[in-house]
């Protein structure tokens, strides 16, 4: 359609060109952070999630506009309105956990800023759940493997819809720390939505998650190693957002379920290491002159980037191609059923 091409293009250039005006901004106002996984420590700017939140929106506010007054198109704006209602909640507790840039250290080695305590982030997230709930959105029948299809009735918007939220919400903000590696996994995780969502017919969800990936690309050349910008946690709010709000009105949670694994694989490491170590660890590694980062817990594995650090000689560039690879594959398999495979 039309119409999602135009917000597509809107959304991409409105990003594109706030950024470097959100960058020189950031600086003025000294909301900066240490771009840890360089040898020589520079302060960044960020989140660069408050230019993809303009572009979606300004995105999303286009395609209502060309629908309604050119197309007369018959869109359930009630949903979508919903739908953006609970991004934006999201997106201000990521900005409420980036505002606190003091830095956090293990011993003398920096692991990122302190944010909100882990409690507040969850409980800061459910409010995000109303408007969905309010206007029930979703279809209460989901496909659960080897149980098959099951209507959850009343429970779905009063239980999962709530859970779903305070999960995915927060699910993208466990694995950061490295320039591109959530923005590129949000460009690659909404886009493959996308798809989905075009394949089962749902022009909202496809709306909204093509929309994210356009913002999320226009923001990418400055977030690319070596970043002018940093994520920050609003951008993975943001995404962690969009996945359930997009999987919710389009009834593709089976989709979103297959291509979050990587997420849920990452929470069940961080989980591993708040058991083992009494805290949950950092995504991030120790690096040296050469640009080689390597892991400050050892032979332990709390984290996909820990993992990734076994494999020798890992520099940053190298460890956020072979998460997004990863990310990659993961988006591939849902997609196969509509090829026949």
């Amino acid at each position: 359609m039309i119409e999602i091409l135009i917000g597509v293009i809107v959304a991409f250039f409105v990003t594109f060109f706030l950024t470097p005006y959100a960058i020189r901004y950031l600086k003025f106002i000294g909301l900066v952070t240490t771009d840890i996984h360089k040898f020589k420590k520079t302060k960044i700017p960020y989140p660069a999630g408050l230019s993809v939140s303009a572009g979606l929106i300004g995105g999303l506010l286009v395609f209502v506009f060309f629908s309604t007054f050119l197309n007369n198109i018959s869109i359930d704006f009630v949903t979508l309105f919903a739908g953006i209602t609970s991004i934006l909640i999201i997106s201000f507790t990521g900005f409420l956990d980036d505002i606190n840039s003091k830095q956090k250290k293990e011993g003398s080695y920096i692991t990122g800023k302190i944010g909100l305590k882990t409690w507040q982030k969850p409980l800061l997230t459910i409010p995000a759940a109303i408007p969905l709930m309010v206007i029930m959105a979703g279809n209460s029948e989901i496909y659960i493997p080897i149980l098959g299809s099951l209507n959850f009735g009343i429970l779905f918007p009063l239980l999962l819809i709530p859970i779903g939220v305070v999960v995915s919400s927060n699910m993208v903000n466990m694995l950061g720390g490295y320039n591109f590696l959530q923005i590129g996994m949000g460009i690659i995780i909404t886009f493959g939505l996308g798809l989905v969502g075009y394949l089962e017919g749902n022009i909202l969800a496809t709306t909204i998650f093509f929309i994210t990936s356009a913002a999320l690309l226009g923001v990418s050349i400055f977030n690319k190693n070596p970043a002018k910008i940093l994520s920050g946690d609003v951008d993975s709010y943001l995404i962690g957002a969009v996945i359930i709000v997009g999987g919710i009105i389009g009834n593709i949670e089976r989709a979103v379920f297959i291509m979050a694994i990587p997420f849920f694989i990452q929470a069940a490491l961080k989980f591993y290491g708040r058991y083992k170590l009494g805290k949950f660890p950092s995504d991030t590694g120790i690096i040296n002159k050469k640009g080689i980062i390597k892991s400050r817990y050892g032979n332990g594995i709390y984290s996909w980037t820990h993992l990734i650090m076994k494999i020798g000689n890992i520099t940053e560039n190298k460890l956020v191609s072979i998460m997004l690879l990863i990310q990659t594959i993961f988006v591939i398999l849902p997609l196969l059923k509509y090829i026949g495979i």
